[in-house]
């Protein structure tokens, strides 16, 4: 199974997500491509997400991920509990610190929900961090410097040691994302 993790507040139907969907669909038909919408529950989504993982293994199915911004933070924990590997994009490193500034109410432009943002969501989060990257080499990390919802030296360092692809510029939806689907594909050995 290969597991699309979106970012807060966004959706499969994201241009990333709607981008490997297809790029999924046209190069590797054979691949279970999981693109949940997540709830915004942070304690839910990750409920969710574990069982997708649960149900893969008991199918015999083996786990990567695709992990953007908040999903990225997601696609961590999940490889270190449950194996396979993880292409990050642009991924939050800490994102119980930026939860502040979006408590009250948000509204998710994809799905047309509105729902509230409360200090027990910034508090799982941390239930859900990794203090250290124990097995770098399950990971490929894609940042752009111009990210400007996410400082990109946060995942510098936290991913230090993973393979990496650091790109001038850009934006937090790493402009010319498609572009690195077929490096993204061999990465995660996708048959």
């Amino acid at each position: 199974m290969l597991l699309y993790i979106h970012g807060f507040n966004s959706s499969p139907e994201s241009e990333k997500g709607r981008v490997t969907a297809d790029y999924v669909r046209r190069c590797h038909p054979q691949v279970n491509l999981v693109q949940p919408q997540l709830p915004c529950d942070t304690r839910a989504a990750m409920a969710l997400l574990g069982e997708l993982c649960e149900q893969a293994l008991a199918k015999g199915e083996t786990l990567s991920f695709i992990g953007s911004s908040l999903g990225g933070f997601y696609a961590s924990f999940l490889v270190q509990r449950y194996g396979g590997k993880a292409v990050l994009i642009n991924p939050a490193v800490a994102p119980y610190h930026l939860f502040d500034e979006f408590l009250g109410p948000q509204h998710n432009p994809y799905t047309g929900e509105d729902y509230q943002v409360l200090p027990e969501h910034k508090d799982a989060l941390l239930d859900f961090d990794l203090p250290a990257i124990a097995n770098p080499e399950r990971f490929f990390v894609l940042l752009q410097t111009g990210d400007e919802v996410l400082d990109y030296r946060d995942a510098l360092t936290k991913y230090h040691c993973c393979e990496m692809l650091l790109q001038p510029g850009g934006d937090h939806s790493f402009i010319g994302y498609g572009a690195q689907l077929p490096a993204i594909g061999r990465f995660l050995q996708l048959p």
